[in-house]
C-alpha cells in the first residue's frame, strides 16, 4: 500500500505514547512523554512525567541481631557468634565446619564419598549416621533435622571456596525446601545466600532464579517439609519477599539480573490457572520495594494476559454453540462452588477432564481449555483492576496522571497491535473515563497514531477503531467531547479524500483502507451518540424520548451532516466498503431524523462490483478483516465491524466496568417506515452492532441475560 500523506498538520493534535523505547511494531510509540500534547482543550497541559523514586529499604522484619548492619555493607559479614544454634543439633559449629572443609578437599582429590553426604545433608535430606542408631536416643532425627541450620551457618564461612568445582554443592543447598520449615532456619537461610552471593558473583542467577521460581507456588505441598508443622500461604509469602527484598538492597545490582529471571520463569500460557495468579500476584508484590522493575513487571503481565486473551478469543470462536454452553456452564459451577479461592484442594476439575472419558472426546479439553483461560484472565484483570484504582481516588492529581500515561504506554505498544484481544483493554477504558484530563490523554493517542503517515495501516485502523469504539460506548464520556472528536476525525476524513479522490477509480478496501475506517467510526459514532450531535430540536421533542427524535428538523452541530455528505458520495464510495451492518443502522437513523438519505446509494451499489476495482487478486491483509475470500464473495473486500470495546462478560471482574458502558439503546417505531423499500433488518438484530468481532450471545463469557438487553 502506498504510504500515506496526510493533508493536514496534525501536529496540534498528538498525543504521543510514553516509553517510547519498548520495540513495538514498526515505531508504534514515536515520543515521549513530555511532547504529550492534549488534543481536546485549548491550554497546554503535559502529561504527568512518571516519578521514580529510589528503592526504600524497609528490612525491619529481618533486622534482627543476625542480620543487623547487612544493608550498610557491600560484602556481607555474619556475627556466627549471634546466631544461637549451637545446642539444638547433635554437634557444634566447629565440628561441622571440621566435616565441611574434609569434604571439600576430598572432593578436590576426587574423592566424593564425603561430597556426597554433604550434599544429601544440605538439599534438606534427613541423613542419620552409625552412631545415632546405635545411641537409640528418640530425639536423634529431630537433632538432625534442627542441625541443618548449623550446616548452613558453617558452610557460610566456606563461600569463597564454592567456586565452579562445587557448583553441585550449592545447587543442592538451593534444592533445599527452605519456606515451608521455622522462621530462624529462614533467616539463617537468607544469610548464606547473602555470603554466598557476595563471595560468588556467579551465584547470583541461579540464587535469583530459585526464589522467583517460588512465585508460581500455592499450594501447601508446594512448600511443605515432612516432620515440620504447616505453613500457611501468606507466611511463604512473607518469606519468600523478605529475602527477594533483602538481597536486592545488599546488592543493587541484582535488580537487572531479577527484571530476565522474572520474565523468565513467567508460567507458560496452558500452565495452572492456580499457578498464573500466585505468580501474578508474587510479581504484584515485587513491584511494591522494587518501583525501578515497577514498568518492566507490568508490561510483563499485560503482554502475557494479551496472549492469554488473544487465544481464548480464537478458541471461542472456533467453537460451535454447544461447546460454548458447555464452558458457560463449567464457568457457573466453579462460580457456585467458589473453586477459585480452592488453593489447598486437589485439582478436581482437572481430573474430571482428564478422565477416560474425555481422553475419548475432545470437547471435554478443549472445555477445560476455554475454562481456565477465562478464569485466568478473569482473576488477574480483576487484581490489576484492583491495583490501579487507588491511584485514581482523585483522577485529576498528578498520581493518577502518570499511572495513566504507564497504561496508555502498554496500551500503545502491547494492546493495539493485538487486534484480537477482547478484555485486557478495558484497563484503559474504565481509567481513560476517570476524568476529562484523562480522556484527553487517551483520545490524543489514538490521534496520534491514526493520523501519523509513518504508523503501519493496521495500527492506524486500529487506533481509529479504538477512539470511536471509546467515544461511542464511553458512558461517562461527555456531549461536547463527542463533537469535538466527530469533528477531528472529521476533518482528516476529507484531507484524505481529497488526497485519494485523484487517483480513484472506484471502492478499493487495499487502496484506501485508512479512509474506510475511518468513515465506519464516524458512522458508528453518529449511531450511539447521535443525540450528542443535535444542536437543538423543536419544542415537542422530549430528550428522554427517544422516539420522539424520529421525522423531526433537528439542528444538528455545524459541519457535521456536510462532512459525511461529501465523503459518502465521492468515488471512493465508502458506503460499499464499510461493514454491512453497520451502512444499515447507519442508513436507517439518518433517514429517519431527516439527517441523509442514502438508500439510493445502497440500491445502486448492489450493482457495484468491488473485484473490478480492486488493486490486486486478494487483499494486502491491512484491512482489520477476515482474510480468506471468495470471488463470488465480495465480503472480503470489506471492513469488518472491528470495535475493540465489546460489552465486558468476564464474571468476576465485570464489576469493575458496570456503568462505564453505553449499551445500545433501540428506538421504539424506528422501524415502522414504509417508505423504505430497504429497511428489512429485523428489529430483534439491532443488537448486531454489539457483536463486532466479538464473544456473541450464548457464549461462555455471557451472562444470563445475553448482552445488552
Amino acid at each position: 500500500m502506498p504510504s500515506l500523506v496526510i493533508g493536514a498538520d496534525t501536529t496540534s493534535m498528538q498525543v504521543a505514547t510514553p516509553r517510547g523505547k519498548h520495540a513495538g511494531p514498526a515505531a508504534v510509540v514515536a515520543h515521549t512523554a513530555k511532547n504529550i500534547r492534549p488534543i481536546l482543550k485549548t491550554s497546554a497541559q503535559v502529561l504527568g512525567k512518571r516519578r521514580m523514586s529510589d528503592d526504600e529499604d524497609t528490612m525491619d522484619e529481618l533486622n534482627t541481631d543476625a542480620l543487623s548492619g547487612a544493608r550498610k555493607r557491600q560484602k556481607v559479614e555474619f556475627d556466627l557468634n549471634n546466631i544461637e544454634v549451637h545446642e539444638i543439633g547433635v554437634r557444634t559449629v566447629d565440628e561441622i565446619k571440621t566435616e565441611i572443609r574434609k569434604a571439600l578437599e576430598g572432593h578436590e582429590r576426587g574423592d566424593d564419598e564425603e561430597y556426597d553426604i554433604l550434599k544429601d545433608t544440605l538439599s534438606g535430606k534427613q541423613v542419620l549416621r552409625h552412631d545415632d542408631i546405635e545411641d537409640g536416643d528418640p530425639s536423634i532425627p529431630e537433632k538432625r533435622r534442627q542441625e541443618l541450620k548449623i550446616y548452613l551457618v558453617a558452610l557460610a564461612s566456606f563461600a569463597p571456596q564454592l567456586g565452579r568445582s562445587s557448583s553441585g554443592l550449592v545447587k543442592s543447598v538451593l534444592q533445599c525446601e527452605w519456606l515451608g520449615r521455622d522462621d530462624q532456619f529462614a533467616k539463617i537461610y537468607v544469610q548464606f545466600l547473602a555470603a554466598l552471593v557476595s563471595a560468588q558473583g556467579s551465584c547470583l542467577n541461579p540464587v535469583l532464579t530459585m526464589i522467583v521460581d517460588k512465585f508460581s507456588a500455592a499450594r501447601v505441598s508446594d512448600w511443605s517439609v515432612p516432620n515440620f508443622p504447616p505453613v500457611n500461604k501468606q507466611l511463604v509469602q512473607r518469606r519468600l519477599h523478605l529475602a527477594l527484598q533483602y538481597l536486592l538492597s545488599v546488592f543493587p545490582a541484582a535488580k537487572t539480573v531479577l527484571g530476565h529471571v522474572v520474565a523468565q520463569k513467567y508460567p507458560f500460557h496452558d500452565d495452572s490457572k492456580r499457578m498464573h495468579l500466585a505468580y501474578v500476584d508474587n510479581m504484584l508484590r515485587l513491584r511494591e520495594y522494587a518501583p525501578s522493575l515497577k514498568n518492566e513487571i507490568m508490561d510483563l503481565i499485560v503482554s502475557r494476559l494479551v496472549k492469554i486473551d488473544v487465544e481464548m478469543q480464537m478458541d471461542l470462536e472456533d467453537m460451535d454453540d454447544r461447546v460454548t454452553a458447555m464452558v458457560a456452564m463449567a464457568l457457573k459451577s466453579s462460580q457456585e462452588n467458589n473453586l477459585e479461592d480452592a488453593d489447598d484442594d486437589d485439582d478436581s476439575d482437572a481430573e474430571s477432564v482428564d478422565s477416560e472419558e474425555s481422553e475419548e472426546d475432545n470437547e471435554y479439553a478443549r472445555v477445560k481449555t476455554a475454562k481456565e483461560s477465562i478464569e485466568k484472565m478473569d482473576y488477574i484483570l480483576d487484581a490489576l483492576f484492583r491495583l490501579y484504582t487507588p491511584h485514581f481516588a482523585d483522577p485529576d492529581s498528578d498520581d493518577a496522571m502518570d499511572v495513566f500515561t504507564d497504561l496508555l504506554g502498554e496500551f500503545s505498544h502491547i494492546i493495539l497491535p493485538n487486534l484480537k484481544s477482547r478484555h485486557t483493554q478495558f484497563l484503559i477504558f474504565h481509567f481513560g473515563q476517570q476524568s476529562e484530563q484523562l480522556m484527553d490523554a487517551f483520545c490524543g493517542t489514538c490521534i496520534n497514531i491514526a493520523f501519523e503517515s509513518s504508523r503501519p495501516p493496521v495500527l492506524q485502523q486500529a487506533a481509529s477503531a479504538y477512539l470511536a469504539s471509546f467515544v461511542a460506548r464511553g458512558a461517562h464520556v461527555p456531549g461536547h467531547i463527542v463533537v469535538k472528536i466527530f469533528e477531528v476525525l472529521g476533518f482528516h476524513l476529507d484531507q484524505m479524500r481529497t488526497n485519494y479522490e485523484a487517483t480513484c477509480r472506484g471502492p478499493d478496501v487495499r487502496r484506501y483502507a485508512p479512509f474506510y475506517s475511518l468513515m465506519q467510526a464516524l458512522m458508528y459514532i453518529y449511531c450511539f451518540r447521535w443525540q450528542d450531535l443535535v444542536r437543538s430540536v423543536p419544542e415537542d421533542v422530549d430528550r428522554d424520548d427517544l422516539a420522539s427524535y424520529l421525522d423531526q428538523d433537528l439542528e444538528w452541530e455545524p459541519e457535521i451532516r456536510e462532512v459525511l455528505r461529501r465523503n459518502i458520495y465521492s468515488k471512493l464510495n465508502p458506503l460499499k466498503v464499510c461493514s454491512p451492518a453497520i451502512v444499515e443502522q447507519f442508513a436507517k437513523l439518518a433517514h429517519r431524523f431527516r439527517f441523509l438519505y442514502v438508500y439510493p446509494l445502497l440500491e445502486s451499489n448492489k450493482r457495484v462490483r468491488l473485484s473490478q476495482f480492486s488493486a490486486g487478486a486478494y487483499s494486502s491483509g491491512n484491512a482489520l478483516r477476515d482474510l480468506a475470500f471468495d470471488l463470488n464473495d465480495e465480503s472480503w473486500q470489506q471492513l469488518d465491524s472491528y470495535f475493540p470495546f465489546d460489552p465486558y462478560q468476564l464474571p468476576v471482574s465485570k464489576h469493575w466496568v458496570e456503568g462505564d458502558y453505553l449499551p445500545w439503546r433501540s428506538i421504539t417505531g424506528l422501524d415502522d417506515d414504509d417508505d423504505d423499500d430497504d429497511d428489512d433488518v429485523d428489529s430483534d438484530n439491532e443488537d448486531d452492532l454489539d457483536e463486532e468481532n466479538g464473544i456473541e450471545e450464548d457464549t461462555a463469557t455471557d451472562d444470563e441475560e445475553g448482552v445488552d438487553n
